[in-house]
């Protein structure tokens, strides 16, 4: 059995570590999320027992994750910037290839909003073709 905490470790442990409770809840993530994360090796929190602890470097980690998600970069994308971190660097070849990538998604996702803008043009004109050829068949039925 593990030996438990005094109040003091305890203080200490909610002011630097979360739990993956407190992880869940201030990310809005699941516990299985947290948990592939750490399996995919983005994610590395402290083990005292069975407890998962994160760090503050770790919460630091999840929202970059999570931000480089939201923006559609890849798992292996996000663990190179990850993996990038040096703060002796001033973190610049970090920044550069977050820039590159990010450069990157915003020409694939403008792409995208053109080809869905001439989709969606097309259905409207498609939509009101539609919409008269049905006025037009109502109105000789009705005569």
């Amino acid at each position: 059995m593990y030996p438990s905490l005094d109040e003091t470790e305890q203080f200490h442990m909610t002011e630097s570590y979360m739990t993956i409770r407190e992880m869940c809840d201030a990310f809005d993530v699941t516990p299985r999320t947290l948990r592939f994360y750490e399996a995919k090796e983005l994610l590395f929190p402290e083990r005292r027992g069975t407890k998962r602890l994160f760090t503050r470097r770790d919460r630091a980690r999840l929202k970059l994750i999570l931000r480089g998600k939201r923006f559609g970069f890849s798992l292996e994308d996000i663990r190179q910037l990850l993996d990038l971190y040096n703060p002796d660097q001033n973190n610049i070849p970090q920044m550069e290839k977050a820039f590159a990538l990010g450069k990157e998604r915003l020409a694939d996702l403008e792409d995208r909003r053109k080809e869905l803008e001439d989709i969606i043009n097309d259905l409207k004109a498609n939509l009101d073709w539609g919409a008269k050829l049905l006025a037009d068949s109502q109105k000789t039925a009705a005569e």
